[in-house]
């Protein structure tokens, strides 16, 4: 190993933050997470589930507690889980996945993207991110030395321009993050723009790393893998998690499925990052990858109605909205709550709707790179039980009243009894 340069620890500024995380705020979703728990408010804010996990998920974990599976894994993932793993991959056309050198287990998918980015992307280099983004992926980038270009998805569809997005990648780009399905907007990649994506890469010599994480909270369209398309393989990680589909968000096991070279150096980061993801909770992975399509069926039904609960609710409070296919998000504009209240943007409104009003969203500008952008959005999370749902719309659409917006007309139209609820939660 070789130490830090010279010149670089000449110019250090004695004790305290260093400069690689210049620049660096708090999360602010989980700071609205914070604000919700002080202010007694329903989070739509955070993407956790507030509903139980499986039942047999959960007496799997226990049963690995109590049977002592309670030290180090194996450092890249237990072999039961990285074999499960594999396994559901083959299951769903790819050809094959080898277990043993291709898979890495990590502390969640957050954590296996920055091993990713430490691992395979040089200093000074430039990845694309379609924005708008979590708010995750432009300091794993920092933290390496790279920078994060924000290559922009356009409501209301929440596509993205091919031709715009090869002129963004320039000499030093290295690499392109996609999330599939898209959070905060919910988009489903079509063939066709993956397939676009896919020539980008091969053209310009570049590595795709893809957040698969909502891979089967799907409503509309049809999931594909950029790992699957022409000479995508030996140039692809694939990132996904128990955390979404599964209502364990707290357990931190993800995964990352790539070839044997970039599997290597994952690992290495991997290993001196956090060593192993907790074992008790990899052997329950194991259960719960075993649930199987059935159950993965079952979810996105149940997320669909979800879905369709919190769009009327967002209508009713008269926050217009693109329905996504995917994920569990909506990207909602605020504009006329803005310019009701006084508030100076989408920040200055969610501060003041989960302080007065009791219902925490994420603000827009915190999903952009690009100043000035977001400023009128808010997101709102709902993987939620329905009587978390039901108190929030009667929250939401009482702070929409007090403020004197009225609902879209669209949705007074077609839901008349719904459009005159009153204000309050009651």
């Amino acid at each position: 190993m070789t130490g830090p340069d010279p010149a670089v620890f000449a110019q250090r500024r004695g004790p305290g933050p260093a400069r690689r995380i210049d620049g660096f705020g708090q999360s602010v979703i989980r700071e609205m997470t914070r604000l919700a728990d002080a202010h007694g408010a329903v989070n739509l804010s955070q993407g956790f589930p507030d509903f139980p996990a499986p039942d047999e998920v959960k007496e799997a974990a226990v049963a690995a507690i109590r049977g002592d599976v309670n030290q180090y894994a194996v450092t890249w993932g237990s072999p039961a889980l990285r074999h499960a793993i594999a396994e559901s991959y083959v299951s769903r056309g790819w050809p094959q996945v080898d277990p043993d050198c291709e898979v890495t287990v990590a502390c969640g998918a957050t954590e296996t993207i920055g091993a990713v980015v430490l691992a395979l992307v040089e200093e000074g280099s430039e990845v694309l991110v379609f924005e708008p983004l979590h708010e995750s992926y432009a300091p794993a980038m920092q933290l390496a030395g790279a920078r994060a270009v924000p290559v922009p998805l356009r409501p209301p569809g929440w596509t993205f321009d091919p031709d715009e997005l090869a002129r963004l990648a320039g000499p030093r780009t290295a690499a392109i993050v996609v999330t599939n399905p898209h959070n905060p907007t919910g988009r489903v990649f079509s063939l066709a723009e993956l397939g676009a994506i896919a020539d980008l890469c091969r053209e310009r010599d570049l590595l795709a790393i893809t957040d698969e994480i909502y891979e089967h909270i799907l409503y509309e369209g049809e999931h594909r893998f950029l790992a699957r398309l022409p000479g995508m393989a030996d140039r692809t990680v694939t990132v996904s998690a128990l955390s979404k589909t599964y209502a364990v968000t707290g357990w931190r096991v993800g995964w990352a499925v790539a070839p044997p070279r970039f599997t290597d150096a994952i690992r290495k980061v991997h290993d001196f990052l956090t060593i192993a993801a907790p074992a008790p909770l990899q052997a329950a992975g194991v259960t719960a990858l075993g649930l199987g399509p059935d159950y993965q069926r079952r979810l996105a039904a149940e997320y669909l109605d979800r879905r369709d609960d919190a769009l009327l609710t967002l209508a009713e409070a008269g926050i217009a909205a693109t329905s996504p296919q995917g994920a569990y998000y909506i990207l909602g504009d605020v504009s006329p709550h803005i310019a009701a209240g006084g508030f100076a943007d989408a920040t200055d409104f969610s501060r003041w709707l989960v302080r007065d009003a009791g219902v925490a969203v994420v603000p827009g500008p915190a999903l952009y790179l690009t100043p000035g952008q977001g400023s009128s959005l808010v997101r709102v999370a709902f993987p939620k039980r329905q009587e978390t749902l039901d108190t929030a719309r009667k929250r939401l659409v009482g702070a929409a009243r007090s403020l004197g917006v009225e609902p879209l007309p669209v949705f007074a139209q077609r839901h008349p009894g719904r459009a005159t609820a009153g204000p309050g939660d009651s």
